[in-house]
């Protein structure tokens, strides 16, 4: 007898959801992307995969499109990508809600996203040598499941710092399908289909970092934010059946022992680059701000002269649709005059929309943020593709180290932030943000300097 999750995946099928179409963005972007280390980066000691055979070809042992296994593979990934971000950005919008529950102030509220933002972080550094050693399927599975079960276990949770427990236990499980699922498609994949498959699986990420949002930011207004987060929960650890029921097994994958010696090594060559050490820092600089800035517009627009019900503040994270464009766009331009001439241009762009933020009336604030969620999407894209550019050897840490810098800043500034809050409002949040931006605009003007043999790894 099928289970439900069967049929509505037999469903999914017999109506070829995977025949997406493509903005033109993506198709100019995506096939380059693939050249480049993915941004979650395969695992550090990973053993080459054997010679392929020519792609495309009916005898390829890799997974092609338009086969039964690679739309098995595809869905399973975007689902466990869609609740990877779900599960870890569903709690930004109830803030405001937490802060009422438990009396707490807006900083001491950010902490159910910090704490879970750091873990993954530290969690990136691990699992993708764990992965090499047992394998990418069981990690991920394992990190899908845990963090479902913590997201209900937090639902249950009698009082904020159970609730914070389970969310730190989230971060740090979802650090294991972050880390290994771009080096399952990178070995599973054959390379002729490599575009279409990565921009599935980035589409899941993003469409899950929404969604998560709006889900929670709309029902925080009817239901308690218990209630939403059973329904997420519930909703993961469907995904996570269905991703643990239909992934097909690695079959390219080759253990190999944990050298911590060769890691060692290798994040240290990293760090006696003269660019990447200013890429890692551009990446704290840049989750920082972007996150301050959702960590307490939902504070913001809650208070006069707005006074915007939960529901309507949740509905801004439609935003990110632009963000998803950016990203591709300006990753195109960037191609096209060079990173160093894009990546100020785009910071500038964040620091634009900010402002727009300060104006009293609504009708310049959302224009505002979705200017800096473009702006922030489009700077992201640059530097992390150009972490890739730079690395000559062991692109992986490399991708990971500018990853664990991204999500530490998250943690880290998103706390911060909730400080400023509470010294100057608003105000304070969006001039503690204006120094972020400064020091990132000095960071790319450093950047901007490198030397032609310096920049060389970049070709721009």
């Amino acid at each position: 007898m099928p289970c439900a999750i069967d049929i509505f995946y037999e469903s999914f099928l017999s109506n070829n959801i995977l025949e997406i179409s493509f903005p033109e963005a993506y198709r100019e972007v995506l096939p380059r992307a693939v050249a480049a280390p993915p941004l979650f980066p395969p695992a550090v000691n990973a053993v080459p995969s054997p010679a392929r055979p020519p792609s495309g070809t009916s005898d390829s042992p890799y997974l092609q499109k338009n086969t039964r296994a690679f739309v098995h593979a595809m869905l399973a990934l975007f689902c466990g990508g869609f609740a990877t971000f779900a599960l870890l950005y569903c709690v930004q919008p109830m803030m405001p809600g937490f802060s009422q529950s438990f009396g707490l102030s807006a900083a001491q509220s950010s902490l159910v996203l910090s704490i879970a933002t750091g873990p993954m972080a530290l969690g990136l550094l691990i699992t993708g040598p764990i992965s090499d050693a047992v394998g990418r399927k069981p990690i991920m599975v394992v990190a899908l499941f845990t963090a479902a079960v913590c997201t209900l276990a937090g639902a249950l949770m009698p009082n904020w710092e159970g609730l914070l427990a389970m969310r730190l236990l989230v971060g740090l499980s979802l650090s294991g399908l972050a880390a290994v699922g771009m080096t399952y498609l990178a070995e599973e994949i054959d390379p002729a289909h490599m575009g279409y498959a990565m921009g599935l699986y980035i589409s899941g990420n993003a469409m899950g970092g929404m969604s998560g949002r709006l889900i929670s930011g709309v029902m925080i207004d009817f239901v308690s934010w218990r209630v939403v987060l059973l329904v997420l929960g519930v909703i993961a650890l469907a995904a996570a059946t269905l991703f643990a029921r239909r992934l097909p097994p690695s079959r390219h994958f080759e253990p190999s022992s944990l050298r911590p010696r060769d890691l060692y090594a290798n994040f240290a060559l990293h760090f006696r680059d003269p660019g990447l050490p200013w890429l890692f820092l551009e990446g704290f600089l840049l989750m920082g701000a972007f996150v301050t800035l959702f960590n307490y517009i939902g504070y913001h627009l809650l208070e006069a002269p707005y006074a915007l019900s939960q529901a309507v503040v949740g509905l801004v994270s439609v935003v990110y649709l632009a963000g998803i464009y950016s990203s591709a766009r300006v990753g195109a331009l960037a191609d096209l005059l060079g990173r160093r001439r894009v990546f100020w241009m785009v910071m500038v762009v964040m620091g634009a929309g900010l402002l727009l933020t300060l104006a009293e009336t609504l009708w310049l604030v959302l224009p505002g943020v979705l200017i800096f969620t473009f702006g922030f999407f489009g700077a992201h894209s640059v530097a992390s593709s150009w972490v890739g550019r730079r690395a000559l050897h062991a692109r992986g840490q490399a991708s990971s180290l500018y990853l664990a810098s991204y999500y530490l800043g998250s943690s880290v500034a998103g706390t911060l932030g909730g400080l400023m809050w509470q010294w100057g409002g608003w105000e304070g949040v969006v001039g503690f943000i204006g120094l972020i931006l400064a020091a990132g605009l000095a960071v790319a003007a450093r950047l901007a300097r490198l030397t032609p043999l310096q920049a060389a790894s970049t070709r721009h």
